[in-house]
């Protein structure tokens, strides 16, 4: 997934009221921008840490600045979620994931007993797929990135209906988009949702795939890079 234009570089003074942040430009010049993430965005950001920011002349846009990216010193780390099933579609479209390639139909947002999931994949020969993706930033201990940043009841509610589907003859897979450089395997967090870590151990028992995989960030791109093992 390629920006649609070239970003601009700053720094971070603060983020506040969940989607605005205080970010000081090259110029010096201090500037409101807007921060696409409802997540509490943990181990994502401190103040001065470099950031990568688009701007639009948009006149029915209140804040002309949208903040992309986050570089901690080691690595970027994606904060815009409203990309994550962007990354994932254009990866399943181009056959970028092993595990889910050659189906014909890739259909978002479909409806499925009391929830709405990511994307339904089918094809000729292949079993009809559910696909639910996360938006991974969380940094733990030892390079382990982290899902969830927060308790997740709608999380919770998708391992559900991901358990429900696999008994009645789906194929369900659970997708950790890991948005960061500077990690090397996945797990829960147990400590901020416990919930949520049963749920998952509990989906993996039942059948349900478990897939991380970690994204390549630059200031011109995000693509999809490698998987990297699961721990639960």
């Amino acid at each position: 997934m390629h920006f649609k234009s070239d970003l601009i570089k700053a720094k971070i003074l603060k983020r506040y009221k969940r989607f605005l942040s205080d970010i000081e430009l090259d110029s010096g010049e201090i500037i409101c921008a807007h921060v696409p993430n409802t997540g509490s965005m943990k181990t994502c950001w401190e103040p001065g840490w470099e950031v990568y920011l688009t701007h639009t002349d948009d006149p029915k846009r209140k804040l002309k600045y949208t903040l992309e990216l986050v570089h901690n010193g080691k690595s970027f780390i994606s904060i815009n979620t409203s990309f994550t099933n962007k990354i994932v579609k254009e990866a399943l479209e181009k056959n970028f994931i092993p595990e889910l390639v050659g189906y014909q139909e890739i259909r978002p947002e479909k409806k499925i007993n009391e929830s709405r999931l990511d994307f339904f994949l089918s094809g000729e020969n292949y079993q009809d797929t559910y696909v639910e993706v996360k938006n991974v930033t969380l940094l733990g201990e030892n390079k382990m990135a982290l899902f969830p940043d927060a308790v997740s009841t709608r999380g919770q509610k998708h391992l559900k209906e991901l358990m429900k589907l696999k008994e009645q003859g789906y194929r369900s897979i659970m997708f950790y988009l890991v948005n960061r450089g500077d990690v090397d395997n996945f797990s829960v967090a147990k400590h901020i949702d416990p919930e949520y870590a049963k749920l998952l151990l509990e989906a993996q028992e039942k059948g349900v795939e478990i897939l991380a995989y970690q994204t390549k960030i630059t200031p011109k791109e995000i693509s999809l890079s490698k998987r990297i093992k699961v721990n639960l």
